[in-house]
């Protein structure tokens, strides 16, 4: 079972991104701030398979500064941004900086919240090929 931290300020959107990530048989724990969620990451052990973070929460830089922790924790831990305050400038802040991806919470026509479930799946599968990769590279190395 894949481990999935949910930061969101919002209760609404953060129940509503557990139930579905829940449905879709993950472990989900969630928190409703950047200091809640910066503590939970730091003691995780394993870490998170995945954390998916607001943007926005106590400060603009939130979201970028809970990318930082969750990647100084573990380098295979994706992260997905999430944001009601989608700009060019912070996608590619975000992904410059290790994001999974970035994700607007209000596009129109679209289910977010499938959108969300389909990002995770490949997030998870990108982070067990990387993890997998370093053990194939580990084990070469060690039978030389």
């Amino acid at each position: 079972m894949y481990h999935v931290l949910v930061i969101d300020d919002e209760e609404a959107v953060r129940n509503a991104v557990r139930r579905r990530l829940e449905r879709e048989g993950y472990e989900v724990e969630t928190a409703d701030n950047q200091s809640t969620g910066t503590a939970m990451i730091g003691d995780k052990n394993p870490p998170y398979d995945v954390v998916v973070t607001d943007m926005v929460m106590e400060s603009p830089s939130s979201g970028l500064e809970i990318l930082q922790a969750a990647m100084s924790q573990d380098v295979f831990t994706e992260v997905i941004v999430l944001t009601a305050y989608g700009n060019v400038a912070n996608a590619v802040e975000c992904m410059k900086r290790g994001a999974f991806d970035y994700v607007e919470k209000n596009i129109p026509g679209v289910d977010v919240f499938e959108l969300l479930a389909i990002k995770l799946k490949q997030a998870v599968e990108r982070r067990q090929n990387s993890i997998a990769t370093i053990r194939k590279v580990k084990h070469y190395t060690n039978t030389k």
